[in-house]
């Protein structure tokens, strides 16, 4: 088996780059080649193994993943994050377990959703923003009619069969990961604070007819370069672009690919219910500017899913 590992970044992530760099040339089966995907106007990184190469492209979460990725002659790519580690047989067991289940993407569960306390579990399950399941032994990750997910409280060590994945790691060959033309979505980087991404392109995968795995308790870690949001106004714009993402993500991906009237009737009273839920709550704790943020999030998606851009998009089609 021979893969390559291309990586996006700003170049910014410094000691957990390096980190990353140095993972990947310890691995029992090393990559054909590291390919490093930077965005235009930043600089190369001082950190380094030797052997990486880099190539500029268009900055942006969409635009440094959805690549024809023409530098890339091998079967199999492993797609990463710059703030990632893994463990020496890190990628063997990527393979091992995507062969041995006839699998077409898997991805390790970076974020342990099960790890979370259970009064945050208890909120998240009331809001329908994502709700813990019992382990069937089956189903990783699932996602909800109103564009949220179902998560496994207590997954065992291993595998489990997954609708959306975490997006910092994952390992699938050239040729399936073009097939679902994530290009179509770089209207996710024309919006102030792009969100969720990694859903949309693994539940694309999954609409698709792909088969995801999500491996748990992988050892691979993600070492969160990213900036922690401390200022009260960035937070406040990220719960704005949040709540604009899941009513886009919702309309494009959940409502319009569904052809029954039953669960489309659903998935509205789903949706409604998850906004109303939201506005309350903020309404409850007397936070009036964040409400307004919210409500102005809210119209901000709907007026998205009426423009002439949306409209142009592709239409998606389940093949499931």
């Amino acid at each position: 088996m021979k893969y390559t590992a291309v990586i996006r970044t700003l170049g910014t992530a410094g000691d957990k780059y390096q980190h990353l760099l140095d993972s990947l040339i310890v691995q029992t089966i090393p990559p054909a080649r590291i390919i490093i995907y930077i965005a235009e106007g930043y600089p190369l990184p001082k950190e380094t193994v030797g052997v990486e190469e880099y190539v500029y492209v268009k900055k942006g979460m969409v635009a440094q993943r959805a690549l024809p990725y023409n530098e890339v002659s091998t079967e199999y790519i492993l797609f990463l994050d710059d703030d990632v580690y893994l463990p020496a047989d890190g990628v063997e067991q990527l393979y091992g377990y995507l062969t041995a289940n006839n699998a077409d993407v898997i991805s390790p569960d970076v974020f342990p959703n099960a790890e979370r306390s259970w009064h945050q579990k208890l909120l998240m399950a009331i809001s329908g923003r994502m709700i813990a399941r019992k382990d069937d032994g089956r189903w990783g990750y699932k996602v909800m009619c109103n564009a949220g997910y179902s998560y496994n409280n207590n997954p065992k060590a291993g595998v489990y069969w997954s609708q959306t994945n975490a997006g910092p790691c994952f390992f699938c060959s050239k040729e399936n990961f073009l097939k679902i033309h994530f290009e179509e979505e770089l209207w996710m980087d024309r919006l102030e604070y792009p969100l969720g991404e990694d859903q949309t392109m693994f539940y694309k995968m999954y609409l698709s007819g792909m088969r995801q795995l999500t491996w748990f308790y992988s050892g691979i870690k993600h070492l969160d370069a990213g900036t922690t949001l401390q200022d009260g106004e960035r937070k406040k714009r990220m719960v704005y672009a949040d709540i604009r993402f899941k009513i886009i993500f919702w309309h494009r991906f959940i409502y319009l690919p569904e052809i029954s009237v039953v669960m489309r009737l659903c998935d509205m009273v789903c949706i409604a219910y998850s906004m109303l839920f939201t506005l309350l709550v903020s309404l409850l704790k007397m936070n009036w500017s964040v409400c307004k943020l919210k409500w102005n999030g809210i119209c901000e998606g709907v007026r998205f899913v009426k423009s002439d851009m949306y409209r142009n998009l592709p239409k998606i089609k389940k093949a499931i």
